[in-house]
């Protein structure tokens, strides 16, 4: 299948290649000229166990290309996956920008009907927003257009993202359409063959599994701090407690660890885009 990947960052670039690897013929654009140029060349400068390699491996076969051509990359994809930034405003708000402008392009560019897939995290109702920016564009230029939005969240973990593009524990598809959950079927296919490992939902509950799924860790993290200081305060060894509460199935040992806090370039931005979003709502 032909797919477009629209960002070479973090999500982008590692999507890019699992999918080249799988055998989809996969062209990746940046508007980071130089950045493409260093990729096109297979240096990488994202430092991710394996993906190096792999990136190089997919470029040999002349299944992965990189371009900073916006044009080459929306006409040549049956789907195009838009992995670009989604970094916070001001006052926690996500900066849909980027998304957008691949919407733009998509309006100047796409004459054949395309499927446009949001691996961005993005607020509930964006799917909605973009399909309408796309359609104003649209009639800006005097054209029509078949296309459909698809949300399928990346749930990647620094230090393991290549292997978690390669076997997902789950793959979250948000879409309309039958003829359009066949596509996404067969796209991933490779990554489904032990276990069904697809979830199909409609556009919205999609986007914010997501966000729920961020928050809910980082809430996790959040409170075994709490946790830790308390015990501090009553003379409690917080790692006998940890054992205590890991135990139960419900709860588990995963990010309950206490330490410094949560971070990285996730979990920050999606708990201030949700809460902002809840208090729109």
């Amino acid at each position: 299948m032909k797919i477009s990947v629209f960002g070479s960052g973090y999500v982008g670039l590692v999507q890019a290649a699992v999918l080249a690897e799988v055998g989809h013929d996969v062209v990746c654009m940046d508007i980071d000229e130089k950045k493409i140029e260093l990729l096109q060349q297979g240096h990488v400068s994202i430092f991710e166990p394996g993906l190096a390699s792999l990136v190089r491996e997919s470029l040999d076969a002349k299944r992965l290309q990189f371009t900073s051509d916006e044009k080459l990359a929306v006409q040549h994809g049956q789907v195009l996956f838009i992995a670009v930034g989604t970094p916070s405003r001001e006052d926690g708000s996500a900066d849909l920008r980027y998304v957008l402008s691949v919407g733009e392009a998509v309006a100047r560019h796409r004459e054949q009907p395309v499927i446009l897939v949001e691996k961005s995290t993005v607020p509930v109702g964006t799917g909605d927003t973009l399909r309408a920016h796309i359609e104003k564009n649209l009639i800006k230029v005097g054209r029509l257009l078949q296309f459909d939005i698809v949300s399928n969240p990346e749930f990647l973990k620094e230090g393991s993202a290549v292997a978690d593009c390669r076997r997902p524990d789950r793959i979250i598809i948000g879409c309309e359409r039958d003829a359009v959950r066949d596509v996404m079927r067969d796209l991933y296919a490779p990554f489904n063959r032990n276990h069904d490992r697809v979830m199909f939902m409609d556009l919205r509950s999609a986007e914010l599994t997501k966000y729920a799924a961020n928050c809910m860790l980082a809430t996790k993290i959040s409170f075994i701090n709490q946790i830790a200081e308390l015990a501090e305060h009553l003379g409690a060894d917080i790692e006998s407690v940890r054992l205590g509460i890991g135990a139960d199935s419900r709860i588990g040992y995963h990010f309950i660890y206490p330490g410094c806090g949560y971070g990285g370039s996730c979990f920050p931005k999606d708990m201030r885009a949700l809460i902002h979003s809840a208090e729109e709502a």
